[in-house]
């Protein structure tokens, strides 16, 4: 805060203004746009990882393997996406602290699960209750990390299966024909070629999760929609030196901005992804580039 905010009855509109955005509670908003796009950046690959090796699963020829791949892709997606968030994070949390309860407390006799009360030893709790803030803030987020990877992989999975299966069947022969194992024949010509039909799923399942980072307040995670509601809501001199009325409109529309934006930067650079991705190929994309370069 800057030092003329020391008495902000004094001050004017504007100076106000700026007192009031740069309080201790606003950079917590602007601190949880970071946590977002942090989301976002590590999310996205992990999830395309989970996405690749279902789909890899999925069109093994070994049966066991092939239905552990379709069954993943097929169970998430079928779970509405709030349902799986408050089961499998419970769940994950449980399962951590089984883990460490078994070997931290060695000695415990009772069952962890006395009624319907999941019950372990302080030891195995997570975070420990004297853990510091950051703790419990960085656990929420990892929670959040592998949850999203894991639902949005199975729809990344399905992309991909898809985009597989879309790469002709000439091209895949041509590579045997050469003597290309079925190894190799995957490698260097199935997954550089299937990215071409896989993107424009991708892309819109990109967009859906951009859209989906609210669901972080299910994790107890403060997003910035929390955020967003609780400082847009009504303040009092009783509670604040910054009293306002009901400003959630304003603060939302801030918001709204924000995805907006994320959103034009996002089509912008998939479409410049897919233009390279397409160089080359034969496609639509492919021929309107190959048009564009004669004309040129």
């Amino acid at each position: 805060m800057f030092d003329f905010c020391a008495d902000p009855s004094v001050l004017d509109r504007l100076t106000w203004l700026s007192c009031y955005l740069t309080t201790g509670k606003h950079m917590a908003i602007y601190w949880s746009v970071g946590t977002v796009l942090l989301l976002l950046a590590v999310t996205a690959p992990t999830a395309l990882a989970f996405g690749f090796g279902g789909a890899v699963l999925a069109r093994s020829r070994v049966a066991p393997l092939r239905w552990l791949g379709k069954g993943y892709i097929a169970i998430v997606r079928g779970v509405p996406d709030i349902a799986f968030f408050l089961f499998f994070v419970i769940a994950l949390d449980q399962l951590f602290e089984w883990v460490r309860h078994e070997v931290k407390c060695p000695e415990w006799e009772n069952s962890v699960w006395q009624g319907n009360d999941f019950i372990v030893c302080q030891a195995a709790k997570l975070p420990l209750s004297s853990a510091p803030q950051w703790v419990h803030e960085g656990y929420g987020f990892v929670l959040a990390v592998i949850t999203f990877s894991i639902v949005f992989g199975a729809f990344a999975g399905n992309v991909l299966f898809g985009a597989m299966r879309a790469v002709p069947r000439a091209q895949l022969e041509t590579a045997e024909a050469y003597g290309m194992s079925r190894g190799q024949t995957f490698r260097r010509v199935l997954v550089p070629q299937m990215w071409v039909y896989a993107l424009p799923g991708l892309s819109n399942l990109w967009m859906v999760l951009i859209k989906a980072t609210p669901l972080l307040f299910l994790l107890g995670v403060e997003d910035i929609v929390y955020w967003a509601r609780e400082l847009g809501g009504t303040k009092t001199p009783q509670f604040t030196a910054y009293p306002h009325g009901d400003w959630r409109v304003w603060y939302f529309l801030a918001l709204l901005v924000f995805y907006l934006g994320m959103t034009k930067l996002s089509e912008w650079a998939l479409t410049r992804l897919q233009d390279r991705l397409s160089h080359g190929q034969a496609t639509a994309s492919g021929e309107r580039l190959r048009r564009d370069e004669v004309t040129a």
